[in-house]
Formats: structure tokens, C-alpha cells, sequence
């Protein structure tokens, strides 16, 4: 008989790169194999934004999955890119997004996909306001929301309808 885990071991989530140099796109398909451990095949359409190409899909893996695939694609510093990972059991969601002159942001993501900002992380944000007279505190709370790389990504999402542009793989199925 299996013990029973208070967490999840498996959860699902969406990547989407939403810019690449074509040289790129082979590269993206072999790093999303090794963190999926099945094989990637993407469609690839053109990004309207920037006239590069874009692709996203769905996939199926162990908690944390999200956290490799984003650790994997940051090796190309000239991609932009959103990883996010769905809320399970015992388990927040989480997103990442990268913009090459930010480099890479996390976040902690409720159900509804909403950024969450925990109770430690704004009474350091705070305190760090009150002690430091330097700190802009609406600033460092923008920061921590990923709003500049949501500013970054959206013209990108906007021309990421990727209707077509989807990935193929077998999903990997945790048991």
C-alpha cells in the first residue's frame, strides 16, 4: 500500500515562448524533452511582435516541472518566454517569465492564476521601506507582481493568438 502524501505528484501547466530566432527552435525542442523526459515536437508560427517565431502548449509532469522548464529555456538570453505550472494539491501555482533585459521572474500563483504575494515577502518589503529611507515601496511591490515583465510580454501575448502554433508530445504521466 502506498503512503499518502499531503502534496500532488503530478500538476500541469502551459509554456509559451513567445519569441525565438528560428536557429533557436531545435534547441527549445530538445531542452523542453529533457525537462518533460518524453520527446517535444513544437509548431512554430511567426510573432507579429518582432517577426521571430512562438509556439506554447500544454504539459503534464511532477510538481516542479515548471521550475525545469524555465531553468532550461533562460540558456537562451535572446527568448521571451512564460512558464506557468497549475496549483495542486499542497501545492501553489507558480509562474515564470522571461524578457531578455530582465532576465528571469517568479511568482507564486493562486487558482484563478492571480500573482500572490505572501505574508513574509510584504513585511520585508515593508520593513525594508521603513528602515531604508531608498526603498520605494510601490516600486518593490510592482517588482514583486512581475509588473514590468507583464508590460514587456503583453504586446507578445497579444500576438500570441497561437492558433496552430502548439506543441506535440506524448504527456508524461506520473504513477
Amino acid at each position: 500500500m502506498r503512503a499518502s502524501s499531503q502534496f500532488a505528484d503530478a500538476t500541469a501547466g502551459v509554456v509559451y515562448i513567445h519569441s525565438s530566432p528560428a536557429a533557436l527552435c531545435p534547441h527549445i525542442e530538445w531542452a523542453l524533452s529533457t525537462a518533460l523526459s518524453t520527446p517535444a515536437k513544437l509548431r512554430w508560427t511567426a510573432q507579429p511582435a518582432d517577426g521571430q517565431l512562438r509556439a506554447s502548449g500544454d504539459w503534464i509532469g511532477p510538481v516542479g516541472t515548471a521550475a525545469r522548464i524555465a531553468q532550461s529555456l533562460r540558456a537562451w538570453p535572446v527568448l521571451r518566454f512564460e512558464v506557468t505550472e497549475d496549483p495542486s494539491e499542497g501545492v501553489d501555482g507558480e509562474r515564470y517569465s522571461f524578457v531578455p533585459a530582465l532576465g528571469l521572474w517568479h511568482g507564486s500563483t493562486g487558482a484563478n492564476g492571480d500573482v500572490m504575494l505572501g505574508e513574509m515577502r510584504l513585511r520585508a518589503l515593508l520593513q525594508a521601506a521603513t528602515e531604508l529611507s531608498t526603498v520605494d515601496l510601490g516600486a518593490e511591490i510592482e517588482r514583486a507582481l512581475g509588473t514590468a515583465w507583464d508590460e514587456d510580454l503583453e504586446a507578445f501575448r497579444q500576438g500570441t493568438d497561437c492558433t496552430g502554433a502548439e506543441v506535440t508530445w506524448l504527456r508524461r504521466h506520473v504513477g
